[in-house]
């Protein structure tokens, strides 16, 4: 993405002429970074959350808590998929003038955003279940 916006400038102001492809491709890549730095978020535990009765609560109601948080984070990631998948069908047809390629690529990124915030989600589930760690930061854990 980087590149391709340097490319761009230096071709408009150094070479007075312009890329027509690079602005809508960057647009593109940082739906890519967008969504897969969330889904990343959610796998190390670091997606927004209001804590602030996670302080007075007994750690089993943390984690069942925290169990709760990852099952609604996983069915938003399931609407997304959805939702996505949808609107990438409905644009299929249409063709980005710029790139020459489908309007469905502009909703790829969340359908895979959201395919790995329900597998993600799923594995907190899972370890959380198992009694292992889910989080570096901001979790704690059943001390038996």
């Amino acid at each position: 993405m980087t590149v391709f916006i340097a490319a761009q400038v230096f071709w408009r102001y150094v070479l007075n002429d312009s890329i027509q492809w690079t602005e809508p491709a960057s647009v593109m890549i940082m739906g890519w970074f967008i969504f897969l730095g969330a889904a990343v978020g959610i796998r190390e535990g670091y997606h927004l959350s209001f804590d602030v009765v996670l302080y007075v609560v007994p750690d089993r109601i943390k984690l069942l808590m925290h169990s709760i948080s990852d099952a609604v984070v996983g069915g938003f990631g399931f609407g997304m998929i959805w939702f996505g998948w949808e609107l990438a069908a409905k644009t299929a047809g249409n063709k980005l003038p710029s790139l020459g390629i489908s309007g469905a690529f502009d909703f790829i990124p969340i359908v895979g955003g959201g395919v790995l915030i329900v597998l993600f989600s799923l594995e907190r589930l899972a370890r959380r279940a198992a009694g292992l760690p889910t989080a570096r930061f901001g979790e704690t854990e059943l001390e038996d």
